[in-house]
């Protein structure tokens, strides 16, 4: 089943809603109206249906994974009942970042991707990659949605976009093993990390990982497939800028298979449900390895066999209220 998040207005203001994807029918599915429906036709008071339904339902879709099978069989109910007014056309809903993770993580996992991108940078790849699968932690604050526009900061002159899948974890564990780790998973959804490739290259010099590099957005979306209905390891991925294909790969050149890189994320310190873990990016996926740069007010669309098309433009860049000054060798 195809899970989503979208914004809606509620007597407070804007509110999170999940829904079930319908996209072959060019619908959605609103599923706390239709739980609160339902529970209503079954003699339920309005406010306590209401309740209830968001008790199973919440904004959240770390919240409602974490409520088990529960949750996936009231989304059965959902889809098998009259849902009436809580059916919305598929092209009229705001859509938020289709997850909320407590934790975010990305990979470099496709050995082409790393082949070029070092050789860009006029470098070999380090022996590390080849031997654990490496991963940086990113801001969960900054996520955006399908159709959001994304910043661009004042502080960079070269954005690029990035091919990726994100596994979104569904139950919690600690040391699994990989053939553990596969039942672990929930869902996949497109992962787009933009990068500000020039502070990206600077901050890379210190040692340490990407920071205003990366941390400044990442789209998720347009909704999470659950893994069920996707072969993880035979997707087509495609990314297309202002209509123009610049990039296509399959899921199954990573080399590291999701089932370890979710083990390996889960040793020593466990996974979380929720969490959303970035493949890394399919090879000759990002602007880097073609030699190409985005530029402000293009159109990013990234499209994922079994999953769907996750759209995004570039803003402007904004202005530039203070730079830290460099400071002066001691000694």
């Amino acid at each position: 089943m195809k899970l989503g998040r979208i914004s809606v207005e509620g007597p407070d203001g804007e509110e999170a809603r999940l829904v079930l994807v319908l996209a072959e029918e060019g619908r959605v599915v609103d599923l706390a109206v239709a739980e609160r429906l339902r529970l209503e036709r079954r003699g339920a008071s309005r406010e306590a249906a209401r309740r209830l339904a968001r008790a199973l339902f919440p904004g959240s879709m770390t919240a409602a994974i974490g409520l088990g099978e529960e949750f996936l069989e009231g989304v059965e109910r959902a889809a098998a009942a009259d849902v009436g007014d809580a059916s919305l056309p598929l092209g009229g809903v705001r859509w938020l970042a289709a997850v909320d993770p407590p934790v975010m993580r990305d990979c470099l996992a496709f050995e082409e991707h790393l082949k070029n991108a070092s050789a860009r940078l006029g470098r070999q790849v380090p022996d590390v990659f080849y031997e654990i699968p490496i991963y940086y932690k990113g801001n969960v604050g900054t996520l955006l949605g399908h159709e959001w526009e994304v910043p661009w900061p004042g502080y960079t002159q070269a954005m690029d976009y990035e091919l990726e899948l994100g596994f979104v974890v569904g139950k919690a564990g600690r040391d699994l093993v990989p053939e553990e780790a596969l039942g672990h998973i929930f869902g996949v959804t497109i992962f787009n990390d933009f990068s500000a490739r020039d502070i990206q290259g600077r901050e890379m010099e210190s040692g340490l990982g990407p920071a205003k590099g990366k941390d400044f957005a990442t789209a998720v979306g347009p909704w999470v497939v659950t893994v069920d209905e996707v072969d993880l390891m035979g997707l087509e991925m495609v990314a297309r800028v202002n209509g123009e294909e610049w990039s296509r790969g399959r899921s199954g050149a990573i080399m590291w298979r999701p089932e370890e890189i979710v083990a390996y994320v889960s040793w020593g310190e466990g996974l979380q449900v929720g969490e959303l873990i970035g493949s890394g990016t399919v090879g000759r996926g990002c602007g880097l390895e073609l030699g190409r740069v985005l530029r402000p007010g293009d159109e990013v669309e990234l499209e994922v066999q079994g999953i769907g098309v996750l759209r995004n433009r570039l803003g402007q860049p904004e202005a530039v209220r203070w730079r830290p000054a460099p400071r002066q060798r001691s000694g």
